[in-house]
């Protein structure tokens, strides 16, 4: 069943203490009353010593759940290498082949082919075949087990057939209707199937797919077409046609979730998703980089002001006002960064224009509004009306500047097969910084003096 945080807190402590004194068969029962995922965190939680004995007292379905639900990666796979062969073969005879495929192609290949060969035939040929995929492709994502029929039979028969085969597919909500060289003709919903005459040929209740995938096709793309057309599982096909197997709306949640912290984590200039539970070493290792890159840029931004600096010796003002004009000029660009990437996320980036065009026009109203509150803090300052407008045509400027470049440098970089997510930030600040200061600078040299 599933626990309050609250409760699963407490149980954890429970645990430690149990863990403590070595009894462990205390702890395996009572974990077995916990919902997969919070067994997953718990055992992740455990010392390394623990997991291994704990995973094999308890039940395996359960076990084997709690191993899915448990983040991929370094950890998973080392715990999972550290089980008995014949205790990871039982773990994955227990789980649907995609999820299966996805635990074994964490070990290593001399594991790999070791566990392979503790299964039945078909079931390690199910999973040798799903291997062959990038994991981050539909093949990758998909399941070979699911429920289909041939266009042949009657509702009635059809009906029959599914009793069958659902016994060994979990979670189907739709039948595959399939021709005897078992090309995809289409889709049937299951309730649709068990309301029909008896007697009516399954021909006349199928549904052409309202979309198809080939196993190369990327995941995220996956995604965004299961959310467009809100289905339950989406038909993976061969370019003839062919059923493979499908995916189902569970794997993809899986899939935007890792996208999105991907996104999000590009965007800061964190370019690992293991970032999360680095090392204060490996974090440095892994940021400085983009932080050299960016001292590199700020760098260049910022030699503006060495060519303008007997101006700011006669205008000190301009040595205050500059910071301002240059951060909110990074600010507007992140935002409109930040917006751009959803839609090319959801959209792509064939509407560039409208991109553009609406976060120019966006810079252009804010540039106004913004550019009057600080030609009055200048005013304030100094006193002097044209140093007011020089700051305000400066802001103006560079809030147009930053919508602009918030969405036509990630709407160009994803057109190039770039990721938008990693660079973009780093262009457009420098941008925004670059154009804030030669703008203020260049137009009070033209206007103040």
């Amino acid at each position: 069943m599933k626990r309050s945080a609250q409760e699963i807190k407490q149980l954890r402590e429970q645990l430690d203490e149990l863990t403590g004194t070595g009894q462990l068969r205390l702890v395996s029962d009572q974990a077995a009353g916990l919902h997969p995922s919070d067994l997953a965190d718990l055992i992740e939680s455990l010392a390394e010593e623990y997991r291994v004995e704990i995973l094999c007292m308890l039940p395996t379905p359960l076990a084997s759940q709690a191993l899915v639900e448990m983040a991929e990666g370094e950890d998973r796979a080392q715990l999972l290498a550290a089980l008995p062969a014949e205790k990871i073969a039982e773990f994955l005879r227990a789980l649907p082949d995609d999820d299966a495929t996805d635990l074994i192609g964490e070990l290593e290949p001399d594991d790999q082919r070791k566990t392979l060969a503790t299964l039945p035939v078909d079931e390690a040929g199910d999973i040798k075949r799903l291997l062959r995929y990038d994991e981050e492709t539909a093949g990758g994502l998909m399941t070979t087990e699911l429920v289909e029929v041939e266009a042949s039979l009657t509702a009635d028969e059809a009906i029959r057939q599914v009793r069958i085969l659902g016994r060994d597919v979990e979670d189907f909500y739709t039948v595959f209707v399939i021709d005897q060289e078992r090309r995809l003709l289409g889709t049937m919903r299951l309730d649709d199937l068990v309301v029909a005459d008896p007697g009516a040929s399954i021909k006349a209740l199928v549904e052409e797919p309202s979309v198809t995938v080939s196993p190369d096709e990327d995941q995220e793309q996956v995604g965004k077409l299961l959310g467009r057309y809100n289905l339950a599982a989406i038909p993976v096909v061969t370019d003839e046609g062919v059923l493979l197997g499908r995916i189902t709306f569970d794997d993809v949640i899986k899939v935007i979730e890792s996208e999105q912290t991907e996104d999000i984590l590009m965007l800061a200039g964190v370019t690992d998703e293991d970032e999360l539970k680095h090392t204060w070493v490996q974090s440095v290792r892994t940021r400085l980089p983009w932080l050299m890159l960016n001292l590199a840029t700020a760098a260049i931004a910022a030699s503006v002001i060495l060519v303008f600096k007997d101006l700011i010796e006669k205008e000190l003002t301009l040595a205050f006002l500059a910071p301002i004009i240059a951060a909110m000029g990074g600010s507007s660009g992140t935002q409109s960064l930040a917006v751009t990437i959803r839609r090319i996320t959801l959209q792509g980036s064939g509407s560039a224009r409208g991109f553009v065009a609406k976060e120019i026009l966006v810079g252009l109203v804010n540039g106004a509004v913004l550019g009057v509150g600080i030609a009055l803090l200048a005013f304030l300052i100094d006193g002097n009306v044209m140093l007011g407008l020089v700051v305000l045509l400066a802001m103006w400027g560079n809030q147009i500047v930053a919508g602009f470049a918030g969405a036509f440098i990630p709407t160009r970089l994803d057109r190039a097969g770039i990721d938008p997510s990693i660079a973009s930030s780093v262009f457009v600040h420098t941008l925004t910084d670059l154009l804030g200061f030669f703008l203020l600078l260049w137009l009070a040299s033209h206007l103040l003096l």
